[in-house]
């Protein structure tokens, strides 16, 4: 296995273990007709109008189905203030991002059209972009910090770590006969 190959796979460990999560989390939905079932330990019996909350993975089934509209939980507006944030921070600063922000951006993106989707796209690649030259930097430079690790998201923290174990390797390979 490359290196390359394991870096991927330990990001997307990642993602799963956060997309878990956010799956897990409940959210507010309003039911656009009459819902009565049951899976497991899972029972719904709602009337049309009625809101209630549930676990995200359940409320997207229902969502598919026609049955259920998920009240918006702000991903859009969450995701337009990183990359602002991100954009104005100074060249050397990285603006905090959630630990599971990549996570939300997919979920949302996934429920978009074509066309927003690619608009989208094209701006997060540029908020990517100047996050990985910053953390590039940051993490030849020094271990990681508690104040900055709160800024990153779980991927992030990863990349840094193992940024920081190649260059710290890189150093200590070329001076290796003056240590």
């Amino acid at each position: 296995m490359t290196d390359g190959t394991r870096t991927e796979s330990r990001i997307e460990a990642i993602q799963y273990a956060y997309r878990l999560g956010y799956l897990a989390q409940e959210v507010r939905v309003t039911y656009r007709k009459d819902v009565k079932m049951t899976v497991g330990s899972i029972a719904v019996d709602a009337k049309e109008g009625d809101m209630s909350s549930l676990q995200r993975w359940v409320a997207k089934i229902l969502a598919e189905q026609g049955a259920v509209e998920i009240q918006s939980n702000g991903s859009a507006s969450d995701i337009s203030r990183a990359i602002n944030r991100e954009r104005i921070a100074k060249p050397h600063d990285l603006s905090g991002v959630e630990v599971d922000f990549y996570v939300k951006v997919n979920d949302y993106l996934d429920g978009l059209k074509d066309r927003e989707r690619e608009n989208l796209t094209v701006s997060l690649n540029k908020f990517i972009a100047s996050r990985l030259e910053k953390i590039v930097k940051l993490a030849a430079a020094s271990s990681l910090s508690p104040e900055l690790e709160a800024k990153l998201a779980a991927e992030e923290k990863e990349l840094y770590i193992m940024i920081h174990k190649a260059s710290t390797g890189f150093k200590k390979g070329v001076l290796r006969k003056f240590d």
